[in-house]
């Protein structure tokens, strides 16, 4: 079991498998929310379901349509569990916050995208700001 430290996140705890790429992430531009999965082509994930997992990424992209489109997500049960960024913008952390979506940034132990592997089984504590590798 490891446990990482990041700034005070967003929305509930959470646990469930990790989806990790050193690459960023736009709601609006990267992923089929139809399908559930990374649709742009260049994205690391293409063609990779994000659903129920916990995103483990570089920062976030977008504006407010990132934002609304996470809460429309949630609201239809084809979202993530949580988003990890190593630094995310504030207008997708309103939306996570609406979605009621975990989310955390800034890790002290360095950059997320290769402290966390896909697969691995994590825990989020937003309110804590604390994430646990479990297995």
């Amino acid at each position: 079991m490891t446990v990482l430290k990041c700034h005070k996140g967003i929305g509930p705890k959470v646990s469930g498998e990790a989806l990790v790429a050193d690459d960023n992430f736009s709601a609006r531009y990267d992923l089929d929310r139809i399908k559930g999965i990374f649709s742009r082509p260049q994205h690391k994930l293409a063609g990779q379901s994000y659903k129920d997992k916990i995103l483990v990424l570089n920062t976030s992209k977008g504006g407010v349509a990132s934002a609304w489109m996470l809460y429309e997500m949630k609201s239809r049960g084809i979202a993530p569990k949580a988003i990890l960024f190593n630094n995310a913008n504030t207008i997708l952390a309103q939306g996570a916050a609406l979605a009621d979506m975990a989310m955390c940034d800034r890790f002290e132990d360095g950059d997320v995208t290769t402290l966390i592997q896909s697969g691995q089984t994590v825990e989020v504590d937003p309110e804590a700001g604390v994430v646990t590798i479990l297995a």
